[in-house]
């Protein structure tokens, strides 16, 4: 059974940084790509970034381009989410997700993905 357990969310300033992660179980996920998406209160959905297992291409969304990286460390089936330059309209939800397949089949909707986890809270203040 595939199961993802996202962590490392918390209050930030604005400004600041947080590292998120993903530990990722059930499957060796040769093949997955896995990603973050986010829900903010009261808004839709939105993707946030993803990485292929395969080849470690990543995918950013325009809103977190340049802020955000996200990173695989396939050996341990974890996946990180390296936020900076945290704004207010970063906060949110956080959540992995992960599906067979390259990211481009599933930008910017990773939240359509078979298998993601429970969600880790991240607030940025002003």
């Amino acid at each position: 059974e595939v199961q993802l357990q996202a962590s490392g969310g918390g209050l930030v300033q604005a400004g600041g940084s947080l590292r998120l992660s993903c530990l990722a179980s059930g499957s060796t996920f040769d093949g997955y790509a896995i990603a973050w998406f986010r829900q903010a209160p009261g808004k839709e959905r939105e993707g946030v970034s993803c990485v292929n297992r395969r080849d470690g291409r990543a995918y950013y969304e325009d809103s977190v381009k340049g802020r955000f990286t996200i990173s695989s460390d396939n050996a341990k089936n974890m996946v990180y989410l390296q936020m900076n330059s945290l704004e207010p309209e970063d906060t949110a939800e956080y959540y992995c997700a992960a599906d067979e397949g390259d990211c481009t089949y599933y930008s910017p909707y990773y939240y359509r993905m078979q298998y993601f986890g429970e969600g880790t809270l991240v607030t940025v203040s002003s």
